[in-house]
């Protein structure tokens, strides 16, 4: 393992330990609720990030192209992240519903990026 490789996955470990404080300290400090500004816009981001993911993942990956797998990574960290966010800021009833419904589809999404990430073969062309 290369020296700056063995440092930015030391760095990475720390990182992790030192987000538990920083966790809890938004646990107990956030308020409950709040209002946002672009609403709208936040939501439409994602869903945009996850549509030019999903798009660039396919244009690479049909011309096997090996940073489909990079794409294809970043587009399932997307839709589980639209999800989570789906999911925590719906309201009881049918929009949850809907909500939960979104996540199975971008679960799957999410699912089919991590094949697509971690299989050589497929985007090899074979």
């Amino acid at each position: 393992m290369r020296r700056w490789t063995r440092w930015t996955l030391i760095v990475l470990g720390t990182a992790s330990v030192l987000l538990v404080p920083w966790m809890i300290v938004l646990a107990v400090t956030l308020p409950g609720s709040t209002e946002v500004r672009h609403w709208a816009l936040a939501w439409i981001g994602l869903d945009v990030l996850m549509a030019a993911g999903c798009a660039t993942t396919a244009l690479l990956g049909l011309r096997g192209d090996s940073r489909a797998r990079l794409t294809a990574s970043a587009t399932a960290s997307v839709a589980v992240l639209d999800a989570w966010f789906d999911i925590t800021t719906a309201p009881a009833g049918a929009e949850l519903a809907q909500a939960l419904g979104c996540a199975v589809l971008e679960g799957a999404l999410a699912g089919a990026c991590v094949y697509l990430a971690l299989s050589r073969r497929v985007l090899a062309g074979r």
